[in-house]
C-alpha cells in the first residue's frame, strides 16, 4: 500500500531470506566419517613406520618405501576428498541399479585402500640389532657392498668360486642376516643377501638369478633363506639347474624335491616356535635322501639373524653366540660339500 502524504518515506522492499543448504542425510554423514577414517589410517601407517623404523626403511628394497609414500599421498587426497565432500550442498541421491553400482564401486575402492593401510602398517621390518649392524663393516677380510637388491660380502685376497645367495625371513631387515652370513665370507665363499621386494621373499621368487648374473666369475652356486626365505630358495634351486646346493635355515620347502640333484642342508632350533621340530620332521619325505638335518639344540626361530624377539617364537635354551656358532659350522659343511662338486 502506497501514501500519498508526500512526506511519507518510500515503500521498503521486501527481504528475500537466502534459502537454507539442504543439511546432508545421515548416511551421508556416517560415509564421510568412514572415508575420514580410512584416510586417517593411510597416513598414520606409513607415518608410524617411519618415525619407528624409517632407518630400516632405507636400506630395505625400494618396493617397501614406494608403498608407504603411497599409503600417505592417497591418504592425503582421501582427506581432501572427505572436506570437500562435507562443504558440498546435497544433492537428489541417486536411485536405482546406478545407485547401488556405485556405492559397492566405491565401497570397494576404500576396501581396497583400507587393506593398503594395513598392510603398510604390517610391513614394518624387524630392524637389525647392533650385532649385525657392527658385522657390516668392511675390514682386511670381508668388504661389504651395499647394491640396490641387495648385500654382498665379499672376501678379499682370494677369488670365491662357490657363492651362496641367501633369502631372509618375511619382514625381517636383510642386515639383520650380516654375523651370520659375514662368517661364511670369511671363510672365503661370496655370500649375497637379497632385498626381497616388501620384505616378502615370495614376491619375487626369481630374485636370486640377477644376483648370480651379477658374479660371472662364481662357478658353483648354493641358495637359500630363513623362514620364507628358504621357501622361495627351495622353489628356485627346484626348477634352476644351475644351482647345486640348498641352505635351509629353520625352514622347508613346500613342493616334493626328494627327487632334486642338489646337496641340501637343514638346519632348525629345538625350541623354535614357528618353524617347528614338527614341521622339519615333516619336510624329511619333500627333500632327497642324502639331505644333511642339523638340529641345533637351545635355538629358536630368531637365532638365525639379529633382530631380536619375534612373535610366536619359542624360548631360547643357550645363548644367541653359540646358536649361532652351530648355524655357521653347519651351514659351512653345506658350502664344503658345494665346492667339492
Amino acid at each position: 500500500m502506497t501514501s500519498d502524504h508526500p512526506d511519507a518515506p518510500p515503500a521498503r522492499p521486501a527481504q528475500v531470506r537466502p534459502a537454507r543448504r539442504a543439511a546432508h542425510p545421515s548416511g551421508h554423514r556416517a560415509g564421510l566419517a568412514v572415508r575420514a577414517l580410512v584416510g586417517l589410517a593411510l597416513v598414520a601407517a606409513p607415518a608410524w613406520v617411519a618415525a619407528t623404523a624409517g632407518g630400516v626403511v632405507v636400506h630395505q628394497h625400494a618396493s617397501l618405501g614406494v608403498l608407504l609414500v603411497s599409503s600417505a599421498v592417497a591418504g592425503v587426497c582421501v582427506l581432501l576428498r572427505v572436506v570437500a565432500l562435507a562443504h558440498r550442498p546435497a544433492r537428489p541421491g541417486r536411485r536405482g541399479a546406478r545407485r547401488v553400482v556405485v556405492g559397492l564401486g566405491a565401497g570397494l575402492g576404500y576396501l581396497v585402500l583400507a587393506v593398503l593401510a594395513v598392510a603398510a602398517a604390517w610391513l614394518r621390518p624387524f630392524g637389525a640389532t647392533d650385532a649385525a649392524l657392527a658385522a657390516l663393516r668392511p675390514d682386511a677380510t670381508v668388504d661389504v657392498q651395499e647394491h640396490a637388491g641387495w648385500y654382498a660380502f665379499v672376501p678379499r685376497g682370494t677369488s670365491p668360486t662357490t657363492g651362496l645367495v641367501y633369502s631372509p625371513g618375511a619382514r625381517v631387515d636383510v642386515r639383520a642376516t650380516a654375523a651370520v652370513l659375514r662368517s661364511l665370507a670369511e671363510r672365503g665363499y661370496l655370500v649375497v643377501a637379497l632385498k626381497e621386494p616388501l620384505g616378502i621373499a615370495l614376491t619375487s621368487p626369481q630374485q636370486s638369478a640377477g644376483a648370480i648374473a651379477a658374479f660371472p666369475d662364481v662357478a658353483r652356486w648354493a641358495v637359500g633363506g630363513h623362514s620364507l626365505g628358504g621357501v622361495a630358495a627351495a622353489s628356485f634351486a627346484a626348477t634352476h639347474d644351475d644351482v647345486d646346493g640348498l641352505l635351509l635355515h629353520a625352514s622347508y620347502p613346500l613342493g616334493d624335491m626328494s627327487g632334486a640333484d642338489l646337496v641340501v642342508a637343514s638346519v632348525s632350533g629345538s625350541r623354535d616356535g614357528l618353524t617347528t621340530p614338527a614341521d622339519v620332521d615333516a619336510s624329511r619325505a619333500h627333500l632327497p635322501a642324502g639331505t644333511t638335518f642339523t638340529q641345533v639344540d637351545g635355538a629358536v626361530h630368531a637365532s638365525f639373524a639379529d633382530y631380536g624377539p619375534q612373535p610366536g617364537d619359542g624360548e631360547p635354551g643357550v645363548p644367541r653366540a653359540q646358536a649361532q656358532a652351530a648355524i655357521v659350522r653347519a651351514s659351512l659343511d653345506l658350502l664344503v660339500a658345494v665346492d667339492r662338486g
